[in-house]
């Protein structure tokens, strides 16, 4: 498998790379009177894995629709590859996986990718190339002629997967590719979206495993409610220190003045600081100490995605 991710890696792109892969200014969309997505303005170079992360009902789906051109917009603008959104020769250029799909169980993976590769349309003529090359990067060459209805759930997102590879995409949509898969299989997409990266391909990632996330993508963009509340690249977001201390002798009161180190997790005798800097952590030991409070342990760490974008969301509910 990793010779095909190599050879994914040193693939050219068939056109110039001079546009961003995706940019859009103020896009929306309404449904009656609920904003599905609200002023969506970003830019996702080309080469870039991007992570569209938010809640269930947050607007991801739409966004990933709009530019895709299964839905029209109420209000703003979208390119793909340099081309306005629902462009038919720019759909040809790229892969999508969705969240939900289903394949006819009476089929070979091989003759369900053959089957995309007339959709796409892609020369007959590659068709025997494409479908060998993305079966071994999914790892399912042996299993090529086998029925779609014997496949596990995790395969048949593999398979998926290969579907979206064909024809060398210069734009990936994947929609919670890992979610069904093993820990293997989820190291195994990390590197194949690692290759497509490395090769100037952009890979427009949603998923809700966030320590996946957090491992593959250059920027993330969260999103509630239909607008983006935060974007960056990992650095950026993550840029301070969550602290969980273990303190007795403390009441909520007492416990609420603590609130200028950061934001409180009060879980009982165990408080998590988040967005705390490092060197502050000595100043709010020596505070809890100062109110009364008995502290038994005090462990820094990073702030993970995962504690960023519930931090996030809980602010945005303030």
């Amino acid at each position: 498998m990793t010779d095909v991710i190599e050879q994914v890696a040193a693939a050219p792109l068939g056109a110039a790379a001079g546009s961003p892969a995706i940019e859009t200014v103020n896009l929306s969309k309404r449904f009656g009177r609920t904003s599905a997505l609200a002023g969506l303005s970003m830019t996702v170079p080309r080469g870039e894995v991007f992570g569209f992360l938010g809640p269930n009902g947050a607007g991801k789906t739409t966004a990933v629709k709009l530019l895709l051109g299964l839905l029209k917009p109420t209000s703003g603008e979208a390119w793909l590859l340099g081309r306005p959104i629902g462009d038919l020769q720019t759909r040809r250029r790229i892969g999508y996986l969705p969240e939900l799909f289903r394949y006819q169980g009476w089929l070979s993976a091989r003759e369900v990718l053959a089957l995309h590769c007339e959709l796409a349309p892609l020369p007959r003529s590659s068709w025997k190339d494409e479908i060998t090359s993305a079966l071994e990067t999914v790892g399912l060459t042996e299993r090529a002629e086998d029925r779609v209805s014997t496949f596990s759930k995790g395969m048949q997102q593999r398979l998926g997967l290969a579907a979206a590879l064909l024809g060398e995409p210069e734009l990936v949509f994947l929609d919670e590719p890992t979610s069904a898969l093993d820990p293997v299989g989820r190291h195994d997409v990390r590197e194949i979206i690692r290759g497509l990266a490395s090769r100037g391909t952009a890979v427009f990632l949603n998923s809700h495993l966030l320590s996946e996330v957090e491992q593959v993508c250059d920027r993330v963009a969260v999103v509630d409610h239909g607008r983006v509340i935060a974007s960056g690249t990992m650095d950026e977001l993550l840029s301070g220190t969550a602290v969980k201390v273990r303190v007795t002798g403390l009441d909520d009161a007492e416990k609420a003045r603590l609130a200028s180190f950061g934001n409180i997790d009060d879980e009982g005798d165990q408080l998590t600081f988040t967005n705390l800097k490092p060197d502050r952590v000595p100043e709010l030991v020596a505070e809890i100490v100062g109110l009364g409070g008995n502290v038994f342990e005090v462990s820094p760490r990073h702030q993970t995605l995962e504690d960023r974008f519930l931090q996030l969301l809980e602010e945005e509910e303030k």
